[in-house]
């Protein structure tokens, strides 16, 4: 099997300083290694906000072109909305995600649209507590900084909780089996719900 490479970094510091890259690279150069031939890579500087993308399109080009499969490192390098990578699939060109190599279409879609479910209720409670604030006389752009530092000191602290629930070579394992093991334990997210591989991802920065 013959793999195009495609690596998305945000910001231009991360594509000099190698971060965030560099993780990606390791991941697809392995796998594709153990799986077939890396023929070529592409390298995306923007944010995943950003649907128009440049080097994405010439991948995809390429990856047609030459009856190969594009292969990305994680769902969230290719795009953050469902939309966008349904629209990208439909291309014909085959998805491979490292990550989660054996994903269908229908699984990469259930996994983007938990991400972006997830995403939305984050942005609708930081919202709830700033207009509850503002009700209160609350400074709201003390606030603001306040509440994010506290959300994401949460977000830590509940991801360090995850860990002591897991097996001490976690990292070694895959999304699908920490979800597993997490369900299996009974133990729940932080809206109480179920672990999916995206949603441990999400939490665990795997």
């Amino acid at each position: 099997m013959q793999y195009v490479a495609y690596y998305r970094v945000s910001t231009k510091k991360q594509s000099k300083s190698g971060l965030g890259l560099e993780a990606q690279k390791q991941m697809v150069e392995a796998f594709a290694e153990a799986n077939g031939q890396l023929i070529a890579d592409f390298v995306e500087v923007e944010s995943g906000r950003n649907d128009q993308r440049v080097e994405l399109i010439r991948a995809m080009a390429f990856a047609k072109k030459s009856g190969a499969s594009l292969l990305i490192a994680k769902l969230d390098r290719f795009s953050r909305r469902v939309s966008f990578i349904a629209t990208m699939m439909e291309k014909g060109v085959p998805l491979v995600i490292a990550e989660m190599p054996n994903a269908t279409d229908f699984q990469l879609h259930i996994f983007a649209a938990l991400a972006q479910e997830e995403r939305r209720l984050i942005s609708e409670r930081t919202k709830a507590a700033l207009a509850q604030a503002k009700r209160q006389g609350k400074q709201l752009g003390l606030n603001g900084s306040v509440l994010a530092e506290k959300n994401k000191a949460d977000a830590e602290a509940f991801a360090s909780s995850l860990v002591s629930h897991l097996d001490e070579d976690w990292k070694n394992q895959s999304l699908s089996q920490l979800a597993r093991t997490l369900n299996a334990k009974g133990i729940k997210t932080r809206n109480g719900g179920r672990f999916f591989p995206q949603t441990v991802k999400n939490y665990l920065g795997s």
